[in-house]
């Protein structure tokens, strides 16, 4: 898409992350730079370490949000009983809230998960909503056929691209989320419920009115359908790519996926998404902010094996170590 055909307006999204997720959230703002002008993003910092080293980086066209300043004492009275993970699930909802608190012109704000990355305009997304005429926005897994057994262990829809608009529709369906986020919000299956996210399931029917469900699957790609895609279409075009289970595990080494074959096209996406992130390394690098790393069990880097060398030379995280 040619951004210059798309609206003039300033775009907000949202995202949270903490020090272990600073390269990813660059790279996603990166990604920003490069196919979603004029936008602004708002960081929900999810410790001060964080929040410190963003200042210190001081990223264009951004906003961040200390967490303390979004902690209610309903939140703090479930943060103890939750882990950092289930506690960001628990403030996703509230992200939303805490923007248009903070900018009374912001009409609508999409929440993005902190390891999307844009190959195109989420304007060409968006645009569905205001076709629609509905007040929030949500996308499926759109799960490869193959992967289908997961709907009723992930939930049908994702909670990684998630538009809510400034209007008493989407506040109600927002207020509904944060309800139910600060009742119960846990990494586990239990009765029908998995941690933010499963909630989602119940908006297609509950709030048919308000919320549209994405229909270019398509673009919004991920480890679990992106092989799917790329046997049934010559070139992947995707919008964003939901790059989950990447991590950064050692100064040398990335793992790229796991549990899901990407194929031939899928891997040619995280080509694209390596060389940013080395360039937000180089950038942390010449800081003197270290580059987090998140060991993960030795049977993960099964996808791997055929690849190490090849990541190593493409980014190399040794000279940044």
């Amino acid at each position: 898409m040619n951004t210059s055909n798309a609206a003039t307006s300033t775009e907000h999204f949202c995202t949270l992350f903490d020090r272990n997720y600073l390269p990813l959230g660059m790279t996603l703002h990166a990604s920003l730079i490069r196919h979603a002008q004029p936008f602004h993003l708002w960081i929900l910092c999810m410790d001060e370490q964080v929040e410190q080293q963003l200042n210190q980086i001081a990223l264009p066209h951004v906003t961040l949000i200390p967490l303390k300043q979004v902690e209610t004492p309903e939140l703090l009275a479930v943060k103890a009983g939750r882990t950092a993970g289930e506690y960001c699930w628990t403030l996703t909802p509230f992200i939303f809230q805490a923007v248009f608190e903070r900018d009374a012109t912001v009409e609508q704000v999409t929440y993005l998960d902190a390891d999307l990355f844009f190959f195109d305009h989420p304007q060409i997304l968006l645009n569905e909503l205001k076709q629609s005429q509905k007040h929030v926005l949500i996308t499926e897994h759109a799960y490869a056929p193959e992967h289908e057994y997961r709907v009723p262990i992930n939930g049908r829809y994702c909670v990684q691209f998630v538009t809510f608009r400034r209007t008493k529709a989407a506040t109600k369906v927002m207020r509904w989320w944060q309800e139910r986020c600060l009742q119960w919000c846990f990494n586990r299956v239990e009765e029908e419920k998995f941690g933010d996210q499963r909630y989602l399931d119940y908006w297609t029917e509950q709030f048919a009115e308000e919320v549209h469900v994405v229909q270019q699957v398509e673009k919004t790609l991920a480890p679990w359908n992106v092989n799917y895609f790329g046997q049934n279409k010559d070139k992947l075009k995707p919008v964003f790519y939901h790059y989950h289970g990447l991590r950064i595990v050692s100064p040398t080494k990335v793992r790229l996926y796991f549990e899901y074959p990407i194929g031939k096209q899928g891997l040619a996406l995280y080509n694209y998404y390596l060389a940013s992130l080395l360039d937000q390394s180089k950038i942390l690098t010449s800081l003197g902010i270290p580059i987090p790393c998140t060991p993960v069990p030795k049977q993960s880097f099964s996808a791997l094996r055929h690849l190490k060398l090849r990541l190593n030379r493409q980014i190399a995280f040794r000279s940044i170590g």
